[in-house]
């Protein structure tokens, strides 16, 4: 098995692409150790020492690591733990999960703006944020403004305000002009 791993624009993150399906439907994000006990996978990535954060997407996993964490010291670590996982046939995620796909929150009367939004998501935003190694969702909408979480390398990325606010804001407002700002949300 060959791993290969892709700098993200959030330096504390790195993408590691093992070459095969992570997640078979959507992505599964563990912001801290205690959140991972749904995925194996996760586990054994925490178990590495300076571990802050996984993600899991479709054919990759991010590694969020400490400030005081060097990749030089772990990267071997976790690519020994993620190839140890594949090869032992574990399940990526314990039985009876899934990953995660968003619905949010939002008025009936908004229906036809919702699925517009989530249309212009799925096939303009989140590949892109994916080849990044995160993921955006829909949280919500309410009177124009759009709520999404970032997740995996998007969600402390330096350069995730500008992505929101001039990448995705724009797009959003230019197909749909009940769309006039766009807000990130804690999970």
């Amino acid at each position: 098995m060959f791993i290969q791993t892709e700098s993200t624009p959030n330096p504390a993150t790195l993408k590691f692409l093992p070459g095969q399906t992570v997640m078979d439907m959507g992505t599964a994000d563990f912001p801290s150790a205690e959140s991972a006990s749904a995925s194996p996978l996760a586990q054994r990535l925490f178990a590495v020492s300076g571990t802050t954060g996984v993600f899991l997407g479709s054919d990759f996993v991010t590694v969020t690591k400490a400030d005081d964490t060097d990749w030089d010291h772990i990267k071997p670590a976790l690519l020994g733990a993620i190839m140890e996982h594949f090869q032992s046939g574990a399940p990526v995620l314990s039985d009876g999960q899934s990953g995660a796909v968003a619905q949010g929150d939002y008025d009936a009367a908004d229906e036809s703006i919702v699925v517009q939004i989530k249309e212009l998501l799925d096939t303009r935003v989140r590949p892109a944020v994916a080849q990044d190694g995160g993921d955006i969702t829909f949280h919500g909408f309410d009177r124009g403004i759009v709520y999404l979480h970032m997740k995996g390398a998007c969600a402390g990325c330096p350069s995730s305000t500008l992505t929101l606010k001039m990448g995705i804001e724009n797009l959003l407002r230019h197909y749909i002009p009940e769309v006039v700002e766009v807000r990130p949300v804690a999970a």
